[in-house]
């Protein structure tokens, strides 16, 4: 097995962060991770991306031009990856800022609406756990309590008493997120 998993949106959304939870989560199931991020010199506020391969196998190049998977989180992603996801590949987004929705037929789409649900739980920081949420349950790749010792390495331990409501929001993705078809996406 080996996904290639592209995470773009705006900085300050918690695109690295996870990503680099699914690294950690790999680690820990003995495989073989990558995890490279890009960001503008702005960071917060503007584009960033990262890269998360994870595999059975040795990873060869962690540089990668078409995904397994993306998940987008803002329109400049979506403009910008769309067209990478490997034809029978996954798309998962989030709408909100999204002008322009998904359009392929040749791949599956997902929407989790992670903002409106971080917000309804009381804390828009948890809106990447949503999102991250909804990935594992349309792509199980890491199991659960992997995920949760990536959040306890991610964080610093003077932030481990939000472990509860970040797997709170994680389950919250997991039984949110609704594959769409394309006319759905057309506004």
């Amino acid at each position: 097995m080996t996904e290639e998993i592209i995470i773009a949106g705006f900085g300050g959304q918690g695109v690295l962060s996870m990503g680099k939870i699914l690294a950690y989560s790999g680690i820990m199931q003995n495989q073989e991770v990558s995890w490279m991020p890009s960001y503008g010199p702005e960071m917060r506020g503007g584009t960033a991306n990262v890269t998360v391969i994870l595999s059975d196998d040795r990873i060869s190049s962690p540089y990668l031009q078409i995904f397994d998977t993306a998940i987008i989180l803002n329109q400049q992603s979506m403009d910008k990856f769309e067209k990478a996801v490997k034809p029978g590949g996954i798309l998962l987004y989030d709408p909100n800022g999204i002008s322009h929705h998904p359009t392929r037929t040749d791949i599956t789409i997902f929407q989790i609406e992670g903002t409106k649900l971080a917000t309804e739980m009381g804390n828009k920081k948890i809106f990447n756990m949503v999102v991250l949420g909804a990935f594992l349950k349309v792509k199980p790749i890491v199991k659960l309590e992997n995920v949760i010792e990536g959040l306890k390495k991610s964080l610093s331990e003077r932030y481990h008493h939000l472990i509860p409501l970040n797997k709170e929001a994680i389950t919250m993705g997991m039984n949110s997120v609704k594959p769409l078809k394309v006319a759905e996406n057309i506004s």
